[in-house]
């Protein structure tokens, strides 16, 4: 396995080991042993799986409090990928990290607390897994816009199927700061 540093803090690109023959492939999703050796020292509490069509954008989400950290990956398709860092007081607020995650690269993203995610689909469908630090709470989950002008972000649809939270998303000027995560140096 080999992990590479992106310009966000925390946020990690991981290109796990391969195993393949004429089968197929092997490889390993998880280790709680490989990755603290690679200085990925977290305990996942909930797996998640999204199954969506192309064009499909979900995000940009986060939750705070009891924020969550992620481990992401495609099983079947393509997508890209982003995290954002919306942490107040942060040197790197409001930027973002993009990548294409597919079951032909077979990278993962580890996206730290403090960070809004969000990916949209690029292939005919996709079939997308992600590991979670802490539950899903509904109840404090913030939703911030995907095409806030001020992100920036180069989504790869024009017109994106979204859901009814997606479309209501706010741009991260409009968030209250008491919905947002501190930096914590």
């Amino acid at each position: 396995m080999q992990i590479k540093e992106t310009d966000l803090p925390g946020v990690l690109l991981v290109e796990p080991k391969v195993f393949g023959d004429e089968r197929g492939y092997f490889l390993e999703t998880w280790s709680a042993e490989r990755y603290r050796e690679q200085g990925v020292n977290v305990a996942f509490v909930q797996d998640n799986l999204s199954k969506s069509r192309r064009g499909t954008l979900r995000g940009l989400h986060l939750q705070n409090p009891n924020g969550q950290g992620k481990l992401v990956y495609v099983v079947i398709g393509e997508v890209f990928d982003v995290a954002v860092d919306v942490r107040i007081g942060s040197p790197t607020f409001g930027r973002w990290f993009g990548t294409t995650l597919s079951e032909t690269n077979k990278r993962q993203m580890y996206i730290p607390v403090g960070y809004a995610h969000g990916f949209c689909v690029t292939s005919e469908e996709a079939i997308f897994a992600y590991k979670c630090t802490t539950p899903y709470r509904p109840e404090t989950e913030v939703t911030i816009a995907y095409d806030d002008p001020r992100l920036g972000i180069p989504w790869p649809v024009t017109s994106p199927t979204l859901s009814k939270k997606d479309i209501a998303g706010l741009r991260l000027a409009d968030v209250p700061q008491e919905r947002l995560p501190h930096y914590r140096g």
